[in-house]
């Protein structure tokens, strides 16, 4: 809370001084040193001097803008968002714990206890303690725990909404066994009450314990009750009862409900017409329609005196006049398209499929009707650029119902099962952040799970048996390839000799007959060796060798 006072002190709120350069999204107000926090687009967090009117500290608070700052109970830490949370240390300024989580801009911050659940141990001001967040465009608030240890860095439990909160009221628990009680006003215009005691992680989303609308009893002209926006909602001072804020935001209603309901859902009947005086149905606007009567005659440039009569509009009977007799032939979008000289064939649409914009709204008649017909039409398409921009355009409240016709399609035959896994995988791409947002998406999904799982435990049998089949297969139509395959004559029909082969043919023969020569001398020198000792042999046996060698040169 900031006093209105601080509000209007001059060089507070200007962006000079070294304060911030643009929008401011939040101010906290700290009333032990009396100064001001304030956050901002351009990324730092500003601390003010409430008596000087100047900026005391700056620093840098996130990579993007800082959205939302909210100080501890004992004043000695802030918790500054944007797409994370930090909480700071306000003497040195620095980071003591890092929170990630939240897929957007955090939105809202506030501590939910004063004193650590854990009472055996010290308390240092800090450790222990609870705090909540909500993010823009996010249907769930988390729960974070401040420990001693930095691993745990998720959050402990969520609470889920219907919608986007834009307002959010809670009462502070100071005793371990006192449940923390939640106000949550969202964007579609109820209220959601939770009660809930803090006492370690949880695993499933919580729920809301009651939640209430506001609706007008209906008029006698229109039974139809219509629904009034809860604006905002606050908790008294008892704790047991509520102010509503509802109607007009020029025009709110303020009211004082209690709390002592057993039900899961209240609807409270106000009449507010009557409150409301406000004409918003009337459009304002400052083209003027002239009103032209039958002896209205209008002159057209050209020559002087010319005029033309106005047509007046047609009456109801000359309308009926033109309606076309039963025996007339009318001429065919064709013809009209020739006649305005219009290339047809750009006109028609391949196959005669509609375009893609009209896909996604055949898409939600076929899921709300319920009819075969145009699901077969759509659902049989093979293109992949059609189906993803049909699940791109294609609204959100329809992802469920889609999911639900896909997994009763992939229970048939194996070529529908073939084109259901393309939808299913555009769905699961571009509509998950939505899917993970809801709280019953299990019981939702099993179905489709269970029936995935079953076909997936199947596949490695079949991939060993399509195998073992692929080897038989190509060995069978092997040994049919070489059964009817004829004998190759492998004797060379033509064979051809170079010139130099022969050349070198004729210089060995002339080698070898050399070599033939020489040992043919050699041959009859060993003959004529042998003659002579033959002789010698025959000339000691004759008794030549008696004789002296006078005698023998006499006898020569």
């Amino acid at each position: 809370q900031v006093d209105p006072s601080l509000c209007c002190t001059p060089g507070l709120c200007f962006p000079g001084d070294g304060g911030h350069d643009n929008r401011v999204n939040c101010v906290r107000w700290h009333q032990d040193n009396c100064c001001l926090y304030s956050c901002s687009e351009d990324k730092h967090i500003v601390e003010w001097n409430t008596q000087t009117c100047k900026v005391k500290c700056k620093w840098k608070g996130d990579n993007s803008s800082v959205t939302s700052l909210c100080i501890s109970p004992d004043g000695k830490m802030l918790l500054s968002a944007g797409r994370t949370i930090k909480l700071w240390d306000l003497e040195t300024k620095e980071v003591y714990r890092n929170f990630t989580g939240h897929a957007t801009s955090v939105s809202s911050l506030m501590f939910t206890t004063v004193k650590p659940m854990n009472e055996n141990k010290a308390f240092d001001g800090i450790t222990g303690l609870y705090f909540l967040s909500g993010a823009i465009h996010d249907r769930l608030l988390s729960v974070w725990q401040i420990r001693s240890d930095r691993k745990e860095k998720n959050a402990v439990m969520s609470f889920t909404v219907t919608d986007e909160p834009t307002f959010i009221d809670l009462t502070v628990s100071e005793v371990k066994e006192e449940p923390v009680k939640l106000a949550v006003v969202c964007r579609d215009g109820q209220l959601h009450l939770f009660e809930h005691i803090l006492n370690g992680y949880c695993k499933k989303p919580l729920t809301s314990n009651c939640t209430i609308q506001i609706a007008t009893p209906g008029n006698d002209e229109d039974s139809t009750p219509k629904p009034v926006p809860i604006l905002a909602a606050a908790f008294c001072t008892d704790r047991q009862s509520l102010l509503l804020v509802y109607g007009n935001t020029l025009q709110p209603i303020i009211e004082k409900v209690s709390l002592n309901t057993t039900e899961s859902h209240v609807c409270l009947i106000r009449d507010i017409q009557k409150a409301l005086s406000l004409k918003t149905d009337v459009a304002l606007t400052k083209v003027k329609t002239p009103v032209v009567n039958s002896d209205t005659k209008v002159l057209v440039p050209g020559i002087p005196g010319h005029s033309t009569a106005v047509k007046t509009p047609s009456s109801g009977k000359e309308r009926k006049k033109n309606k076309r007799k039963p025996g007339e032939t009318t001429e065919s979008i064709e013809e009209r398209l020739e006649a305005l000289d219009i290339d047809v064939s750009k006109v028609k649409t391949p196959g005669g499929l509609p375009q893609t914009d009209s896909f996604a709204v055949l898409l939600v008649q076929g899921l709300e009707s319920n009819d075969a017909e145009i699901l077969n039409r759509v659902l049989n398409t093979r293109k992949e650029s059609v189906i993803k921009n049909t699940v791109a355009r294609m609204p959100i409240h329809a992802v469920i119902p889609l999911l639900h016709e896909l997994t009763k399609r992939l229970q048939g035959n194996p070529y529908s099962a073939s084109l259901m896994v393309r939808w299913l995988k555009s769905v699961f791409t571009l509509h998950a952040s939505y899917l993970s947002t809801l709280p019953d998406l299990i019981p939702q999904l099993g179905m489709l799970y269970q029936l995935m799982e079953s076909r997936v435990k199947t596949l490695q049998k079949l991939s060993r048996l399509h195998g073992r089949l692929f080897i038989l297969v190509t060995q069978v139509a092997a040994s049919e390839t070489v059964q009817d395959a004829t004998e190759v004559n492998q004797t060379a029909k033509l064979v051809y000799e170079d010139e130099s082969s022969e050349e070198e043919g004729s210089d060995d023969e002339m080698i070898a007959d050399k070599d033939s020569d020489e040992n043919w001398d050699e041959d009859e020198e060993k003959e004529e060796q042998s003659d002579e000792q033959e002789m010698t042999v025959e000339k000691e046996i004759n008794g030549d060798s008696d004789l002296e060698p006078e005698n023998e040169s006499e006898e020569e």
